[in-house]
């Protein structure tokens, strides 16, 4: 459902006065003979009328396509010769002319040539598997496939696949070794030869291949690659543009619906392995704390039953595994980025939305009282006059954070995807007077300025806003903002996510051909289409540049290429007019950055965690020993790195967190949400980026040029 780099959280935003795009016929007068040329030709004439900023759809576009269609396929390389490639080449501009309405070839001939290394793979896989594995020779094998040649010959891709296949056994002998070094001396016991450890180790890897190549086959269909061919073409314009099948529309619009059952998880399908997509804040999965955005699940158990490898299986057969009734467990085995794996036991729950909502704590400092606001995303439920709405939800816990007289307020937007433009415009209002809070831009448009009309401020006191590298689109909006009016200090990551475009659903089905497909039970599905861009009030876009920290923190995710200016496909930065308004300046901000940059440089924690963040990033790219010793040195190092990592994360120096009055008992007559919420409050009190974020405030406070209100 997503292209590779795409941002995993679902961005739900609200414009008024939207923009429709009609599609119209580009002229060519070929109707389109089957539903593929269909899909292919209303994708491109939509791409090309209605998009925000369409690439020109020409020959060096058709060779894009070509090469990242031939990378869904065989990302690895471990399926296509040279000699295919160079079979194939004629057909690297013909794409777009296919787009703009000739015969589809390209595909077909992609297709046919994919279907036959398979066999071939196939083939290659099961006669090297029934012959053992020795691991003391001194060799090593690289996983970019990206970095790698397609092999010349037959006998440079049997090569290639014997060292993958050895790598692939090496790891689960190393589990198997180390499952025993554990077991061994117990009662019942039955030790195993290392001979038999190797054989057992190469049978997992057999019944892994086994999946993947009957997924391959009969799920991932004819049908499913050229919709991925077809999803490249819109992901080729911009991340966020994506084709939607009509089994993917329909799952797109479940996700939209706000319920969930299970773990809480979202999944997609990258690079061969089910990753998390997203993930319910309240959820199971969040509760863990185990499991982030972008895990792979390696492994799936339901309860203590014997874990089911899920290399090979389509995500709708992964979800099957992990969704099950309520109180019921389910163990997954997650891999890191950084190639670590754990296994995270998780009870199956019912996804609890008011755990979603808006919420808030006290945070004792010495002689200050600190009030902290956490919102998750910016929802609003649109189908209920008195629904949920973030904006009013946290202007109650403003007012009830004043009742406290707190001395200043902070508010994380640590993970917050996005959700509500009418909302995050309504929040910025709570801390401005009237003003313009965001611009909005379509294609050949005069930009619109956003404005807050309420000239009343709920809070005028000292402010600070917490971000990260997942902190988008809505989050990035309102970070900027309060930045543009000199309102808070944004503390956090080097910069947030950058996502600063607004998408819309179109269906395929628009036109007199498309209803009579459609009626013939052929679906064509919908276009996620990017329309506009936002901009913040000093002109700037917030897309691929998000928004600059004001303090800067260390975390685990900053070498990462998790943003989007680190997707080759983003839409460029760029700015306009400035929107008329004036800056509040209330504080002294080179001085609170100086304060910071102090006692972050000679906090123990805050290095460590840099240095070990980078070490981690760098580990990515590293080949990999397939001499044990090495191998299971290589691995020690990595998991020992990884577990300093995560302990000195929670290193916040026991901040002293508590409920505001009569919010402890807030959930007494549900004892799982009970914990869940103390859990919550436990998580508070050994946040290190938190900690030092009360400090920050605290240099805000001392300034005192803030009125407290």
């Amino acid at each position: 459902m997503f292209s590779k780099k795409s941002l995993p959280i679902i961005l739900l935003l609200i414009l008024g006065g939207g923009i429709f795009y009609a599609v119209q016929s580009s002229g060519n007068t070929n109707n389109p003979r089957t539903k593929y040329e269909k899909i292919l030709r209303s994708v491109g004439e939509m791409l090309e009328e209605g998009h925000y900023s369409p690439k020109k759809i020409d020959d060096d576009f058709s060779k894009v396509i070509f090469k990242k269609f031939v990378a869904q396929l065989d990302g690895d390389k471990i399926y296509f010769l040279q000699s295919d490639m160079d079979a194939l080449k004629k057909y690297e501009t013909k794409i777009d002319d296919e787009i703009h309405g000739k015969e589809l070839e390209s595909f077909y001939a992609i297709n046919e040539v994919y279907n036959k290394r398979l066999n071939d793979a196939e083939a290659i896989y099961k006669a090297i598997l029934t012959q053992p594995f020795e691991f003391t020779s001194n060799e090593e094998v690289s996983l970019e496939g990206d970095k790698l040649p397609f092999a010349k010959n037959e006998t440079e891709l049997k090569e290639v696949w014997r060292k993958r296949l050895k790598y692939m056994t090496l790891d689960r002998y190393v589990d198997l070794l180390e499952q025993q070094e554990k077991n061994k001396g117990k009662e019942g016991y039955v030790e195993k030869s290392n001979a038999d450890l190797e054989k057992e180790a190469r049978e997992k890897v057999g019944k892994v291949m086994e999946k993947t190549f009957n997924r391959l086959r009969n799920q991932f269909t004819e049908e499913e690659r050229f919709n991925a061919m077809v999803n490249e073409v819109a992901t080729t314009m911009d991340p966020h543009t994506t084709f939607f099948p009509p089994k993917e529309k329909r799952a797109f619009d479940e996700s939209m619906s706000g319920r969930f059952y299970g773990i809480g998880a979202s999944l997609k399908e990258e690079d061969g392995q089910i990753k998390i997509a997203t993930i319910v804040t309240g959820a199971p999965a969040w509760k863990s704390g185990a499991i982030q955005v972008g895990d792979a699940v390696t492994k799936v158990a339901q309860g203590n039953e014997e874990p089911q490898d899920l290399t090979g299986y389509a995500v709708e057969d992964a979800v099957k595994l992990i969704r099950g009734k309520k109180g019921t467990e389910v163990k997954l085995t997650i891999k890191k980025s950084d190639g670590v794996t754990k296994v995270v036991s998780i009870i199956r729950d019912e996804i609890v939305l008011e755990e979603t909502f808006a919420r808030s704590a006290i945070i004792n400092s010495g002689d200050k009282k600190i009030g902290y606001i956490y919102l998750p995303e910016f929802y609003a439920d649109w189908e209920r006059p008195n629904g949920a709405r973030s904006s009013q939800d946290v202007a109650k816990e403003v007012v009830k954070l004043k009742q406290q007289n707190v001395d200043g307020i902070t508010i994380d937007l640590r993970n917050n995807g996005g959700g509500s433009l009418y909302d995050v415009i309504q929040m910025a209002g709570l801390f401005v007077k009237d003003g313009p809070i965001v611009q909005v831009k379509g294609r050949d448009e005069k930009a619109q300025v956003l404005p807050d009309r309420d000239k009343s401020v709920l809070y005028e006191g000292p402010l600070t806003v917490m971000v990260n590298e997942f902190s988008a689109s809505a989050s990035e909006i309102f970070a900027a903002a309060m930045q543009d009016y000199g309102r808070a200090v944004i503390v956090g990551s080097s910069s947030t996510y950058g996502k600063g475009t607004v998408q819309r659903n179109i269906s395929l089905n628009g036109d007199k051909l498309g209803d009579l497909l459609a009626s013939n039970n052929a679906d064509l599905g919908a276009l996620k289409l990017t329309l506009q861009k936002f901009y913040r009030i000093n002109g700037g876009a917030t897309q691929l540049k998000g928004v600059e920290s004001d303090v800067v923190l260390p975390d685990q995710y900053e070498y990462l290429k998790l943003r989007e200016k680190d997707d080759a496909d983003a839409l460029p930065w760029d700015e306009i007019q400035k929107a008329d308004y004036s800056p509040v300046h209330d504080f002294n901000l080179p001085a609170i950055k100086s304060a910071s940059e102090q006692r972050v440089s000679s906090n123990s924690a805050f290095k460590l965690i840099k240095e070990n963040a980078k070490w981690l990033a760098d580990e990515n790219d590293r080949v990999y020993s397939l001499q044990i010793d090495k191998f299971r040195d290589e691995r020690k190092r990595v998991q020992a790195t990884y577990k300093q990592l995560e302990s000195l994360l929670k290193q916040g120096n026991n901040l002293d967190v508590n409920f505001l009055p009569g919010e402890e008992d807030r959930f007494k007559d549900d004892q799982a949400k009970t914990e869940r919420n103390k859990q919550w409050l436990k998580n508070l009190q050994n946040d290190l980026q938190l900690s030092e974020t009360v400090n920050v405030i605290r240099d805000l406070i001392s300034q005192g040029n803030m009125a407290k209100n």
